[in-house]
C-alpha cells in the first residue's frame, strides 16, 4: 500500500479498552499515511473504563502502530486527556521521538498552532467526576447498542443511525455546551495570538474560522473514533478534515493558506466519490 506523506496528523478520543472503539479502522488509517508529526490529542486509552477481560488484540495492535510510527522517524506528541488522565504524572517527559505532554504549541508554516484536549473547559470533568465517569460507561453501552441496531438497519438495507448525535441535536444544553466549549477555546486563542486553536474532547469534529472584535482564528477540532472517525491532517499549508468510510476517504472542509503577500485564509471543499 502506497502510504500518503503528511506534514501532520492529529486524531483524539480512540478510547481504546471500550466497546465502542473503532480500533481496525483506525489501524487501517494509521497504515495508510506517512506523517512527520502524529498528535495524539487525548482520551488514547480509556482509563476510566479500562477492563482486564477486554483489550482485545484490534486495539493493542493500534498501539504497536504508534510505536512502529514513532521508531520509523514520526515525531509522536501524546496529549493527556480526561480518559488517560493517569498519564498526566509523565507530562513532559520522552523516550526517543515519543513524548507525553499536557498541550502542545507547534509552528506550521510560520504560524503558531495552539493544541489541547479540552477537557480542562469542562465542569462535569473538574467539578464532579463520578458524574463524568457514569455518562462515559452509559455512552459506551449506548455505543454498543447503536452498533447491534446498525447491523439489523444493514441487513435491511438501510442507512446507519446514530442515537447519541439526534440525542446531542435534540437536546438544548448540549448543543449550548458544544457552543460554549468552542467559543471558550478560541476566544483565549485569539488573546494569545494563535492562528490555530485544535481541540478533542467533545466528539464533534470540525473547522471554522471564529472571530470576535479582538480577531480571528481557526478552530479545528479533530472529532473521535467511537462515532465520527475522523482526523485533522495538515500538508502543504493546507488543513484536511478526513472522514473513515468504507475504506475510502472523505475529504471535507479543506482550508489553505494563501500567498505571502496578503496571507489570508482560502477556504474550499472538495468531495470524493
Amino acid at each position: 500500500m502506497k502510504k500518503r506523506k503528511l506534514d501532520l496528523a492529529i486524531i483524539s478520543d480512540v478510547h481504546l479498552g471500550t466497546y465502542g472503539s473503532h480500533a481496525t479502522e483506525l489501524y487501517h488509517y494509521l497504515n495508510s499515511i506517512k506523517p512527520k508529526i502524529l498528535v495524539l490529542n487525548g482520551d488514547i486509552i480509556d482509563i476510566w473504563q479500562f477492563r482486564k477481560s477486554y483489550f482485545p488484540k484490534a486495539h493493542l495492535k493500534v498501539i504497536k502502530k504508534i510505536i512502529d510510527l514513532a521508531s520509523k522517524g514520526t515525531k509522536v506528541y501524546y496529549i493527556t486527556g480526561n480518559h488517560d488522565e493517569l498519564l498526566r504524572k509523565f507530562s513532559d517527559s520522552f523516550m526517543g521521538n515519543f513524548s507525553i505532554v499536557d498541550k502542545l504549541v507547534l509552528e506550521l508554516d510560520g504560524y503558531k498552532a495552539w493544541i489541547f484536549h479540552g477537557d480542562v473547559f469542562d465542569a462535569s470533568v473538574q467539578h464532579s467526576k463520578w458524574i463524568a465517569k457514569l455518562g462515559g460507561l452509559g455512552y459506551d453501552y449506548l455505543i454498543l447498542f447503536n452498533r447491534f441496531i446498525n447491523w439489523i438497519l444493514n441487513k435491511l438495507g438501510k442507512e446507519p443511525y446514530s442515537f447519541s448525535r439526534k440525542i446531542k441535536a435534540s437536546v438544548k444544553k448540549a448543543v449550548k455546551h458544544i457552543s460554549d466549549f468552542e467559543n471558550t477555546a478560541t476566544e483565549l486563542a485569539i488573546e494569545k495570538g494563535y492562528e490555530y486553536v485544535i481541540c478533542g474532547h467533545i466528539h464533534e469534529p470540525k473547522i471554522v474560522r471564529k472571530e470576535n472584535k479582538n480577531g480571528s482564528v481557526l478552530y479545528l477540532n479533530s472529532g473521535d473514533w467511537v462515532e465520527n472517525l475522523t482526523a485533522l491532517e495538515y500538508k502543504k499549508k493546507r488543513w484536511k478534515l478526513y472522514r473513515y468510510e468504507d475504506f475510502t476517504e472523505k475529504e471535507e472542509d479543506l482550508f489553505e493558506m494563501d500567498d505571502l503577500i496578503n496571507q489570508q485564509l482560502v477556504a474550499s471543499i472538495i468531495y470524493k466519490k
